[in-house]
Protein backbone atom coordinates (compact mmCIF):
# COMPACT_ATOMS: atom_id res chain seq x y z
CA UNK A 1 0.00 0.00 0.00
CA UNK A 2 1.49 3.13 -0.97
CA UNK A 3 2.62 5.66 2.13
CA UNK A 4 0.38 8.15 2.79
CA UNK A 5 1.51 11.85 2.76
CA UNK A 6 3.11 13.44 6.27
CA UNK A 7 0.87 14.00 8.70
CA UNK A 8 1.56 18.14 10.30
CA UNK A 9 0.35 16.46 13.79
CA UNK A 10 3.08 14.08 13.16
CA UNK A 11 4.93 13.90 17.09
CA UNK A 12 7.79 12.49 15.27
CA UNK A 13 7.89 15.05 12.37
CA UNK A 14 7.40 18.42 15.10
CA UNK A 15 10.27 17.23 17.14
CA UNK A 16 12.45 17.26 14.02
CA UNK A 17 11.56 20.70 13.41
CA UNK A 18 11.66 21.94 17.01
CA UNK A 19 15.54 20.44 16.87
CA UNK A 20 16.33 21.91 13.55
CA UNK A 21 15.16 25.27 14.87
CA UNK A 22 16.80 25.34 18.27
CA UNK A 23 20.08 24.33 16.07
CA UNK A 24 19.56 27.48 14.16
CA UNK A 25 18.96 29.43 17.01
CA UNK A 26 22.19 28.61 18.92
CA UNK A 27 24.50 28.82 15.91
CA UNK A 28 22.74 32.27 15.64
CA UNK A 29 23.85 33.72 19.30
CA UNK A 30 27.28 32.08 18.70
CA UNK A 31 27.67 34.42 15.46
CA UNK A 32 26.57 37.36 17.52
CA UNK A 33 28.94 36.78 20.45
CA UNK A 34 31.80 36.64 18.02
CA UNK A 35 31.04 38.82 16.42
CA UNK A 36 31.10 41.15 19.24
CA UNK A 37 34.50 40.03 20.80
CA UNK A 38 35.81 40.55 17.82
CA UNK A 39 34.72 44.55 17.65
CA UNK A 40 33.32 44.38 14.17
CA UNK A 41 30.25 46.76 15.13
CA UNK A 42 28.56 44.78 18.27
CA UNK A 43 26.40 47.19 20.46
CA UNK A 44 29.10 46.56 23.21
CA UNK A 45 31.78 48.21 20.68
CA UNK A 46 30.03 51.37 20.02
CA UNK A 47 29.21 52.15 23.53
CA UNK A 48 33.19 51.45 24.41
CA UNK A 49 34.04 54.38 21.59
CA UNK A 50 31.89 56.57 22.68
CA UNK A 51 33.78 56.69 25.76
CA UNK A 52 37.28 56.06 24.27
CA UNK A 53 36.22 59.52 22.54
CA UNK A 54 34.97 61.43 25.91
CA UNK A 55 38.06 60.32 27.77
CA UNK A 56 40.48 61.35 25.04
CA UNK A 57 38.61 64.79 25.46
CA UNK A 58 38.76 65.22 28.83
CA UNK A 59 42.28 64.11 28.93
CA UNK A 60 43.06 66.65 26.21
CA UNK A 61 41.43 69.59 27.97
CA UNK A 62 42.43 69.16 31.28
CA UNK A 63 46.57 68.70 29.45
CA UNK A 64 46.23 71.72 28.17
CA UNK A 65 44.62 73.48 30.94
CA UNK A 66 47.53 72.47 33.01
CA UNK A 67 50.08 73.44 30.94
CA UNK A 68 48.47 77.14 30.80
CA UNK A 69 48.33 76.99 34.78
CA UNK A 70 51.84 76.07 35.03
CA UNK A 71 53.05 78.94 32.04
CA UNK A 72 51.00 81.60 34.24
CA UNK A 73 52.83 80.38 37.37
CA UNK A 74 56.33 80.47 35.93
CA UNK A 75 55.51 83.71 34.38
CA UNK A 76 54.45 85.05 37.91
CA UNK A 77 57.43 83.46 39.53
CA UNK A 78 59.87 85.37 37.13
CA UNK A 79 58.11 88.51 37.65
CA UNK A 80 58.24 87.91 41.29
CA UNK A 81 62.09 86.97 41.70
CA UNK A 82 62.75 90.58 39.17
CA UNK A 83 60.94 93.04 41.76
CA UNK A 84 62.64 91.47 44.37
CA UNK A 85 65.71 91.64 42.61
CA UNK A 86 65.46 95.02 41.31
CA UNK A 87 64.04 96.51 44.87
CA UNK A 88 66.33 95.15 47.11
CA UNK A 89 69.41 93.63 45.35
CA UNK A 90 70.76 94.93 41.73
CA UNK A 91 69.25 97.74 39.41
CA UNK A 92 70.73 99.12 36.41
CA UNK A 93 71.41 102.75 36.40
CA UNK A 94 71.87 105.02 33.27
CA UNK A 95 74.07 107.99 33.20
CA UNK A 96 72.27 111.04 32.30
CA UNK A 97 75.29 113.44 32.42
CA UNK A 98 78.86 114.28 31.47
CA UNK A 99 79.99 114.98 35.49
CA UNK A 100 81.27 111.65 35.61
CA UNK A 101 83.60 111.53 32.24
CA UNK A 102 85.91 109.71 31.47
CA UNK A 103 84.96 107.12 33.51
CA UNK A 104 81.58 107.21 32.77
CA UNK A 105 79.78 109.22 29.87
CA UNK A 106 76.52 110.22 28.99
CA UNK A 107 74.26 107.29 28.51
CA UNK A 108 76.24 104.80 29.80
CA UNK A 109 74.54 102.17 32.00
CA UNK A 110 75.88 100.46 35.33
CA UNK A 111 74.87 98.07 37.46
CA UNK A 112 73.96 98.83 41.17
CA UNK A 113 74.70 96.93 44.43
CA UNK A 114 71.87 97.98 46.72
CA UNK A 115 73.30 95.73 49.75
CA UNK A 116 76.93 96.92 49.27
CA UNK A 117 76.18 99.12 52.61
CA UNK A 118 74.05 96.57 54.51
CA UNK A 119 77.64 94.60 55.35
CA UNK A 120 80.02 97.61 54.93
CA UNK A 121 80.69 101.05 55.31
CA UNK A 122 81.33 103.26 52.05
CA UNK A 123 84.80 103.06 51.28
CA UNK A 124 86.59 106.41 49.71
CA UNK A 125 86.88 105.91 45.98
CA UNK A 126 83.50 104.25 45.56
CA UNK A 127 81.14 105.58 42.94
CA UNK A 128 77.78 105.65 44.90
CA UNK A 129 74.38 106.39 43.34
CA UNK A 130 72.27 108.29 45.89
CA UNK A 131 68.77 109.83 45.60
CA UNK A 132 69.16 113.67 44.81
CA UNK A 133 69.70 116.07 48.10
CA UNK A 134 66.95 118.71 49.04
CA UNK A 135 69.06 121.32 48.60
CA UNK A 136 69.53 120.29 45.19
CA UNK A 137 67.12 121.39 42.25
CA UNK A 138 66.71 119.28 39.52
CA UNK A 139 64.69 116.30 37.91
CA UNK A 140 66.48 113.92 37.91
CA UNK A 141 66.30 111.74 41.01
CA UNK A 142 69.39 109.73 41.30
CA UNK A 143 72.91 111.37 40.77
CA UNK A 144 75.89 109.14 40.76
CA UNK A 145 79.37 110.47 42.07
CA UNK A 146 82.61 109.14 43.66
CA UNK A 147 83.16 109.25 47.55
CA UNK A 148 85.76 111.33 48.20
CA UNK A 149 85.66 112.22 52.00
CA UNK A 150 84.24 110.52 54.76
CA UNK A 151 82.41 110.88 58.11
CA UNK A 152 85.28 112.83 60.34
CA UNK A 153 87.60 113.72 57.25
CA UNK A 154 88.96 116.88 56.72
CA UNK A 155 88.31 117.88 52.86
CA UNK A 156 90.67 120.65 51.64
CA UNK A 157 91.32 121.71 48.08
CA UNK A 158 93.88 123.79 47.27
CA UNK A 159 96.16 124.64 43.78
CA UNK A 160 93.93 122.36 41.97
CA UNK A 161 94.04 119.10 44.19
CA UNK A 162 92.37 117.79 46.77
CA UNK A 163 93.42 116.94 50.19
CA UNK A 164 92.50 114.68 52.77
CA UNK A 165 93.19 114.74 56.34
CA UNK A 166 96.46 117.32 54.90
CA UNK A 167 97.48 114.52 52.61
CA UNK A 168 97.41 114.88 48.69
CA UNK A 169 94.49 112.21 47.56
CA UNK A 170 95.86 110.24 44.18
CA UNK A 171 93.22 110.51 41.88
CA UNK A 172 93.88 108.51 38.48
CA UNK A 173 90.16 109.04 37.54
CA UNK A 174 90.50 112.76 36.93
CA UNK A 175 92.88 112.46 34.48
CA UNK A 176 95.00 115.46 35.25
CA UNK A 177 92.04 117.94 35.73
CA UNK A 178 92.15 120.55 38.24
CA UNK A 179 89.57 120.70 40.93
CA UNK A 180 88.66 124.14 41.68
CA UNK A 181 87.24 124.38 45.68
CA UNK A 182 84.04 127.04 45.18
CA UNK A 183 82.22 126.73 41.56
CA UNK A 184 79.61 128.68 42.50
CA UNK A 185 76.42 126.32 42.17
CA UNK A 186 74.95 126.19 45.15
CA UNK A 187 73.65 126.16 48.71
CA UNK A 188 75.98 123.96 50.54
CA UNK A 189 77.66 124.51 53.14
CA UNK A 190 81.62 123.95 52.63
CA UNK A 191 83.42 126.42 54.97
CA UNK A 192 87.01 125.91 54.71
CA UNK A 193 87.27 123.68 51.89
CA UNK A 194 89.43 126.38 50.30
CA UNK A 195 91.87 126.29 53.41
CA UNK A 196 94.81 124.26 54.51
CA UNK A 197 92.72 123.23 57.37
CA UNK A 198 89.99 122.01 55.27
CA UNK A 199 86.39 121.35 55.50
CA UNK A 200 84.88 118.28 58.24
CA UNK A 201 82.20 116.06 56.88
CA UNK A 202 79.75 115.72 59.72
CA UNK A 203 78.80 112.14 60.97
CA UNK A 204 76.66 110.30 58.98
CA UNK A 205 77.17 112.36 56.16
CA UNK A 206 80.07 111.83 52.63
CA UNK A 207 81.37 114.16 50.51
CA UNK A 208 81.18 113.37 46.56
CA UNK A 209 82.29 115.18 43.56
CA UNK A 210 82.51 113.86 40.02
CA UNK A 211 85.19 112.64 38.17
CA UNK A 212 84.56 115.50 35.54
CA UNK A 213 85.79 118.51 38.19
CA UNK A 214 85.58 121.07 35.47
CA UNK A 215 81.79 120.33 34.59
CA UNK A 216 80.42 118.74 37.57
CA UNK A 217 77.71 119.55 39.92
CA UNK A 218 78.70 117.62 43.06
CA UNK A 219 79.24 118.38 46.40
CA UNK A 220 81.14 121.78 46.39
CA UNK A 221 77.49 122.58 44.89
CA UNK A 222 75.03 120.55 47.77
CA UNK A 223 77.39 120.12 50.47
CA UNK A 224 77.83 116.70 52.51
CA UNK A 225 74.97 114.10 51.52
CA UNK A 226 73.36 112.28 54.14
CA UNK A 227 74.34 108.37 54.23
CA UNK A 228 70.80 107.58 54.24
CA UNK A 229 70.42 108.54 50.70
CA UNK A 230 73.00 106.12 49.68
CA UNK A 231 71.01 103.73 46.66
CA UNK A 232 74.18 101.85 46.48
CA UNK A 233 77.52 101.05 44.81
CA UNK A 234 77.73 101.16 41.10
CA UNK A 235 80.47 98.15 40.62
CA UNK A 236 80.03 97.47 36.72
CA UNK A 237 79.23 98.63 33.37
CA UNK A 238 77.11 96.77 31.69
CA UNK A 239 76.57 99.05 28.59
CA UNK A 240 78.00 99.44 26.00
CA UNK A 241 79.50 95.94 25.34
CA UNK A 242 82.64 97.90 24.76
CA UNK A 243 83.43 99.31 28.10
CA UNK A 244 81.48 96.34 29.81
CA UNK A 245 83.61 96.27 33.36
CA UNK A 246 84.26 96.74 37.22
CA UNK A 247 85.04 99.82 38.67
Amino acid sequence: MPDSPADPTDPSDDGLSRRLQRDQAVAGRSTVVADGAAGTGGPDDDIFAEREARSGGDKGKKSSTRNAVEWVAVIAGALLIAVIVRTFIFQTFWIPSPSMATTLVKDDRVLVNKLSYKFHDPRRGDVIVFERPPNEEGNIKDLIKRVIGLPGDRVSIMDGKVSINGKVLDEPYTHGLPTEPKIGCGPGVTTGIDTKQGFTVPEGHLFVMGDNRINSLDGRCFGPIDEDLVVGRAFVIIWPPAKTGGL
